[in-house]
């Protein structure tokens, strides 16, 4: 009984183990996008939040509207790549668990 107390608590463990890892590696996902003339360059976390937006000399010759939409445009291609990054992640996760979950029964 002792040896099936044990197995359950590394079990636990290791699952926990799992899942701070996924925290971490999800919290170090950055999406980076930069306009294909190089003046705006917007990066997000994995929740697509903006963390950066660093914009070129290239603006000023920019209407209001065309910035707008470069701005919009990098940020939205910086968190789609960072939000297939997280779900890959997930993905992943979700693949081992229910692999292990598997291989248990």
């Amino acid at each position: 009984m002792v040896t099936d107390f044990a197995a359950l608590e590394a079990g636990a463990t290791a699952q926990l183990d799992r899942m701070r890892r996924l925290a971490d590696d999800i919290a170090a996902i950055r999406g980076e996008h930069t306009t294909d003339d190089g003046t705006v360059t917007a990066v997000v976390d994995a929740a697509g939040r903006l963390l950066d937006l660093r914009l070129a000399e290239g603006i000023s010759r920019m209407s209001p509207a065309e910035f707008d939409g470069a701005v919009v445009a990098a940020a939205a291609a910086a968190a789609q790549r960072a939000l297939a990054v997280r779900g890959g992640l997930v993905e992943d996760f979700n693949n081992q668990v229910n692999n292990r979950r598997q291989g248990e029964q």
